[in-house]
């Protein structure tokens, strides 16, 4: 009798653990169980509002950080380390990270047998022989855990896992096919069909993205174009398809391309006019010149973000700025327009410097995005280009980081503004 007691016993033990390591495995692969910490993704639309997969809602406020230029890496590298850029970052309480890439590094990705090209490749090819390899040298100075022969794939990836390690979101963003410097309506860059913008290179890209980006623990949303825009030197193209039923059936396409290689990821659309309005969509009306209107079902559910952006910065009446907001999009935040979405001012910026901060324009969108909780992306991080618009070493004075990205360029706004601003909306 005691031997089969002992028998039925470890029978009964067996059991129990191939149960646990069962459950256990179901846990694992369990997509609602896949971040029981932070950032609680996936994160998902819930009306007005996105929410983790805790159900609380998250608002996401930061600033741009650009690597969509000519070198095709984030900026600033020559000048800190990624991890004293984040620290930067994450001391304004910032939650969030709008990181722009072109679609440029892909097609050179695919045209390089599936690999990427080196940082030796990249700054050489972007800045001349003799200035590439130095800024280079500079870069790896900063970064020592770079090398001449790191990608420039592997720098988004150190980026991205210092992010998450600060525990700052990322909006990954496709800002431009070629890389370079954005927006004007000459660039080759405005609309599917430019010159630069093929559409199918463009799907292809997000999807490779977007996949790629499943080793990033705090991606959270991708953005399928930045400023989609009139090209103003190409007529026929803008006759025949700069309008809103095109850009519908384009942002069909990227939507399904990013949400079939990763179906985590938040979708964000911009809108027309370099992304300042998105009325058809919130109001439901025509998407001219055709008749068709915006349909839910044509999108993954619960996974649509709308953005806006705004440079109205010789605003002189705030109720005037704030009204043009509602009326261009943020008016789907109310809960009382035919489609209610969140939306987030994913660019504004001004010159940083003592006094421009006081302004109309800056004060008011502070207080309106404040009071919204609207999710909100300061453009820009940069204090510095490695080469904007065939300039090396560009000094931007709109950059919250002066040249070297030792410090804030204007510590009167941060100090003054910028601080309360992050800690409003994310009261």
């Amino acid at each position: 009798m005691r031997l089969i007691h002992v028998v039925l016993g470890l029978a009964s033990l067996t059991g129990t653990i191939a149960s646990l390591v069962t459950n256990s495995e179901a846990v694992l692969h369990d997509p609602a169980s896949k971040r029981a910490e932070w950032p609680y993704t996936p994160h998902v639309t819930s009306g007005r509002w996105i929410r983790d997969s805790t159900g609380k809602n998250v608002t996401y406020a930061g600033t741009n950080w650009p690597g969509h230029t000519d070198v095709m890496i984030p900026e600033g590298l020559q000048y800190q380390s990624i991890a004293f850029i984040v620290n930067k970052i994450k001391s304004l309480g910032m939650n969030t990270v709008r990181l722009t890439f072109a679609i440029q590094m892909v097609d050179e990705i695919y045209s390089n047998g599936g690999k990427d090209i080196t940082l030796q490749r990249a700054f050489v090819q972007a800045l001349g022989q003799t200035n590439g390899t130095r800024v280079l040298n500079q870069v790896l100075a900063k970064n020592p855990n770079l090398t001449a022969s790191t990608t420039r794939l592997e720098v988004f990836d150190l980026v991205a896992a210092e992010l998450a390690k600060q525990q700052i979101y990322i909006v990954l963003d496709n800002h431009i096919s070629k890389g370079m410097w954005c927006c004007s309506g000459t660039d080759g860059n405005t609309w599917w069909g430019d010159t630069y913008f093929h559409a199918g290179n463009w799907t292809r890209g997000l999807a490779y993205m977007a996949n790629h980006a499943k080793s990033w623990p705090a991606v959270t949303a991708l953005s399928l174009r930045n400023e989609p825009r009139e090209p103003s030197n190409n007529a026929n193209l803008a006759r025949t398809s700069y309008n809103w039923q095109s850009w519908y059936t384009y942002m069909k396409q990227g939507a399904t391309a990013v949400a079939t290689a990763n179906p985590d990821l938040l979708i964000v659309l911009s809108g027309l006019n370099y992304d300042t309005t998105i009325t058809p969509v919130v109001q439901n009306t025509a998407l001219t010149p055709g008749n068709g209107r915006y349909n839910p079902s044509d999108f993954p559910a619960n996974k649509i973000v709308l953005e806006l952006h705004n440079y109205e910065t010789s605003a002189n009446n705030c109720n005037n700025l704030q009204g043009n907001l509602l009326r261009n999009g943020f008016n789907a935040l109310s809960g009382t327009t035919p489609n209610v979405f969140p939306v987030m001012l994913t660019e504004f910026g001004f010159q940083m410097d003592a006094n421009t901060w006081r302004n109309t324009y800056s004060t008011c969108l502070a207080s309106f995005v404040t009071t919204q909780k609207a999710g909100w992306m300061i453009w820009v991080l940069a204090g510095s280009y490695y080469i904007r618009s065939g300039t090396q070493d560009y000094d931007e004075n709109w950059g919250l980081m002066n040249h070297n990205w030792s410090d804030w360029r204007s510590p009167s706004y941060v100090n003054g503004l910028l601080l309360n601003m992050v800690k409003g909306t994310l009261s």
